[in-house]
């Protein structure tokens, strides 16, 4: 069996950088994600309709704000307040436990923009798959809000059960005079509390692996044909195929290496008592929805036009600024 030499506490120095990396990482996802939302929503204001990826992509930076959000209480709950030695406090498992249920929104917002990729780009030669297709093109409000619902009543499920054995545990410490089974006890909930809240995530998971492969197969279908037909280059359907599997794949790896993250973190926090390594999983849950959501912004045409256009915008007010600072006789308009 794998033995990890307990880490109960960490110096100063260690404490410093996961706290520096943690401010990092909260800032350029905070700033990635609102670029998302405030880009799309800025088409709110001025009345001009979303499209369905627009539409999603705004639903889903608001919810990795939140998320960014929780897993910087996080970094700081596990710096200054949550000791290894000692059980985890009450508000340290509720962040754990709303991080879990907000991740699962974000990952049911995912499936919901790969099934609109995959409505979009992929090509069935079936009629029932492109009626079934056209279907999910037209119905992505529904689908946002059925995610919705669905990730609304997990949430209700997993928050429920989460805050009901507190009251169990301290029933149970009443009647057992035994620190040592008490917080065996309290483990086993926690552990309990974190499996139930993962089960929620596999049917959005399963939808997200078959589209994601439905869109493999389209594109490979495509590049046979083209390959049969013409030696054009430059082909739009193949772009927007490797756009979209770019974004779906990285998603999916992300995924997979934030999800194992928190699987390890889990016995490093409970068994081993590890405390830099729970702050090297913090670190990775932190640093993936951020490189996603850069992702996102370079596969994006409208949010490429808009980074464009601010670049712009710095580029001509720092050449303002440097020819006024050159010729100091220029007279000031304001």
């Amino acid at each position: 069996m794998l033995a990890l030499t307990p880490v109960l506490t960490v110096s100063y120095e260690v404490k410093s950088a996961f706290l520096f990396l943690s401010i990092l990482e909260f800032t350029v996802g905070v700033l990635a994600n609102a670029f998302i939302f405030l880009v799309n929503f800025w088409d709110v204001v001025r009345r001009q309709p979303l499209s369905n990826c627009d539409l999603i992509l705004l639903s889903l930076s608001l919810t990795r704000l939140f998320l960014h959000g929780l897993l910087f209480l996080d970094a700081i709950q596990l710096t200054y307040f949550q000791r290894m030695k000692d059980p985890l406090s009450l508000s340290y498992q509720t962040i754990i436990m709303l991080w879990m249920v907000t991740n699962q929104v974000g990952l049911w917002l995912t499936t919901c923009l790969s099934l609109l990729y995959c409505s979009k780009i992929a090509r069935f030669s079936h009629s029932l798959l492109s009626c079934l297709a056209s279907w999910v093109s037209r119905k992505v409000p529904r689908m946002l809000l059925g995610a919705v619902l669905f990730s609304s009543i997990c949430t209700a499920l997993c928050l429920g059960d989460f805050f009901s054995r507190p009251g169990f545990t301290f029933t149970t410490m009443l009647f057992m005079n035994n620190t040592e089974f008490n917080l065996q006890i309290a483990k086993l909930n926690f552990y309990y509390s974190f499996i139930f809240c993962t089960l929620g995530s596999i049917p959005p998971f399963l939808f997200f692996l078959v589209s994601s492969g439905v869109l493999i197969i389209s594109l490979g279908r495509h590049m046979r044909t083209m390959r049969a037909k013409t030696n054009d280059s430059r082909d739009l359907s193949l772009e927007a195929h490797i756009r979209a599997l770019r974004s779906l794949i990285s998603f999916l790896c992300l995924y997979v290496v934030s999800f194992c993250a928190a699987l390890i973190s889990v016995p490093l926090l409970m068994l081993w008592h590890n405390k830099i390594g729970v702050m090297i999983c913090v670190g990775i849950l932190a640093a993936c929805p951020s490189i996603h959501a850069a992702i996102l912004i370079s596969g994006n045409a409208k949010l490429r036009r808009a980074v464009e256009t601010i670049l712009l915008w710095v580029q001509n007010s720092l050449k303002v600024g440097a020819d006024h600072k050159a010729d100091p006789r220029t007279p000031d308009l304001c």
